[in-house]
């Protein structure tokens, strides 16, 4: 059907740097970034493709915009649309598709502008079709239809079996989702609360219902009734992902049974088809560590967690890891700088997990509450129904927070490869508040350099940068020195606008390629540009050199 992808019917390369087992939307972005990066990297997936009706996550913060802006594929991904964009209206939240609105709706204006950075949805299929299409433009291999039964690794390496063919890989980055056959092989466990009970995310198929709910209905609404809650979200024009649920671990309703509670979202009669039902949980599974050896763990391989983000989270993870394994087999990195990815990632994965199944148990007390005073029918218009509603809505508004610290609060506070200020304290994360943070661990806050619309971002792209904001440029002169003594991508970016310097403070900035702060000084410490590289890369020159000669990398 249209919108579903077919991965490439080929046979993975014998011997390749990096092996990314799962050809999701994580595995492919994983490929993206490391081939960005000069590695050669190759993508294998058990299944022959992936189908639209059983599409995943469609929301896609600022944040992995950034990420999409920055691996070339941006546009292409405001080009791949499943449905009208004309239906993208904002997130409402009503009593159905054509009931009432609950909390006033802020939908975009015909005549505001659109930064870089707006949040978008997609499907995960959407993503995947870009990706695959970039992919290819670069040679990048990648092959469906192979299942990975064996992992055997050595000093150099890791032989990865599938059946008869072997792919001989110095990394192997499993990406294969939550029963991740990469992880088991690795003899990873996981860790967390398991779900007491489960809930269905349903795609549901209509006809043509434009004669209700009009030409250009709103994508994306939550719903809150008697009888469902949860999203409404359109897929395509003719497919809908609607939930369902809670039920007992051992229960298994009926199809009408999950037909009435998508009507019941729809909020009228109408011709349905189960297109797919796929069940998820409330809970948080993390893997005790997100590396073991030469095998490295991304995206739901490495975490599940209480749905809303987690993709993101995995585009996080590719983009904290690439830029590393990338510096380690260009011989740059000692392989030291890997365990950094564990250090960073895994407590950063738990605290918004922790976030996210704290949010559902309040939006599940919530719903009681909601459920008790009971949601009127849609064409009860009395006043006291008028007044229910009005008590609802102010229900939902004191439940919801803001998610800005969620979208960009991916700080790394306990880093072996961060540089802190002696006096940095940090203040403690809440999912709701995000302020720009340049210090040590965090994400470099961006902005314009150029009148013409270039970013900082931009004007880094996949290399070290030094933001120079100081009069003195012995720093920056050491830093370029250090740099081209060790081969490093690296730029140096002059900020003279006031602003700018009042947000970075008065020392100079050393930016990591995934735009997060390593190092900030007026000075450089003892041991100058070259300590500082050592810390950053995980070692010093000479242990990067010996890897190099160990594992025959040419630097």
């Amino acid at each position: 059907m249209p919108g579903d992808v077919l991965f490439p019917v080929s046979t993975p390369p014998a011997d390749v740097d990096v092996l990314v087992v799962g050809a999701g939307p994580v595995g492919l972005a994983a490929a993206l970034e490391l081939s960005g990066r000069g590695v050669d990297v190759a993508v294998v997936d058990r299944a022959a493709g992936a189908t639209l009706v059983r599409a995943g996550a469609m929301g896609h913060t600022q944040r992995v915009v950034e990420h999409f802006r920055r691996w070339g594929v941006l546009q292409s991904i405001r080009d791949e649309w499943t449905f009208p964009p004309e239906w993208n209206q904002g997130i409402r939240l009503v009593t159905s598709l054509v009931g009432h609105e609950l909390v006033p709706n802020r939908r975009p204006s015909f005549g505001g502008g659109v930064s870089t950075e707006e949040a978008i949805r997609r499907p995960q299929t959407a993503l995947q079709q870009v990706f695959l299409r970039h992919l290819a433009a670069r040679g990048v291999s990648v092959s469906g239809g192979w299942r990975l039964t064996e992992l055997h690794e050595d000093a150099t390496g890791v032989d990865a079996v599938f059946g008869e063919k072997v792919v001989r890989a110095r990394y192997v980055i499993g990406a294969d989702g939550g029963s991740s056959t990469v992880r088991a092989l690795a003899g990873i466990t996981r860790q967390g609360e398991h779900a007491p009970e489960k809930r269905l995310r349903l795609v549901v198929r209509t006809g043509d219902i434009s004669d209700r709910v009009g030409p250009a209905p709103s994508g994306t609404n939550i719903v809150f009734n008697q009888h469902a809650d949860g999203f409404l979200a359109a897929i395509s024009p003719r497919e809908w992902r609607v939930y369902a649920g809670p039920f007992p671990l051992d229960h298994q309703p009926s199809t009408e049974d999950l037909l009435a509670t998508a009507r019941a979202s729809f909020g009228f009669d109408l011709d349905l088809e189960l297109a797919s039902a796929t069940t998820f949980y409330h809970a948080t599974r993390v893997a005790e560590t997100f590396r073991a050896g030469r095998v490295l763990l991304a995206g739901d391989a490495a975490h599940v967690r209480t749905p809303g983000g987690n993709l993101g989270e995995g585009f996080g993870d590719v983009v904290n890891l690439g830029w590393k394994l990338a510096a380690v087999l260009a011989g740059y990195a000692a392989d030291a700088l890997l365990d950094s990815y564990d250090s960073e990632r895994r407590p950063h994965n738990w605290r918004v997990a922790d976030y996210a199944l704290d949010r559902s148990r309040r939006n599940q007390a919530t719903l009681a509450e909601i459920r008790a005073l009971g949601v009127p029918a849609d064409d009860d218009v009395s006043q006291d129904a008028n007044d229910r509603r009005a008590a609802i809505g102010d229900l939902i508004r004191a439940n919801r927070l803001g998610s800005d610290g969620v979208t960009f609060d991916e700080r790394y506070d306990r880093s072996p490869v961060i540089w802190y200020e002696d006096d940095q304290v940090e203040q403690p994360w809440r999912a709701d508040v995000y302020a720009d943070d340049p210090r040590p661990g965090h994400r470099a806050p961006n902005g314009l350099v150029d009148p013409y619309g270039g970013t900082l971002y931009d004007r880094i792209g996949d290399k070290f940068a030094l933001l120079s904001l100081t009069e003195n440029r012995d720093t920056e002169h050491a830093f370029i020195v250090e740099a081209s003594t060790r081969s490093l991508p690296f730029t140096v970016v002059h900020l003279t606008e006031p602003a700018a310097r009042e947000l970075y403070g008065d020392g100079d900035v050393l930016i990591r390629p995934d735009q997060h702060v390593a190092w900030r000084g007026t000075t450089l410490p003892a041991g100058g540009a070259a300590a500082v590289f050592d810390r950053v890369l995980g070692g010093t020159l000479d242990r990067a050199a010996e890897l190099v000669g160990a594992t025959g990398a040419e630097a």
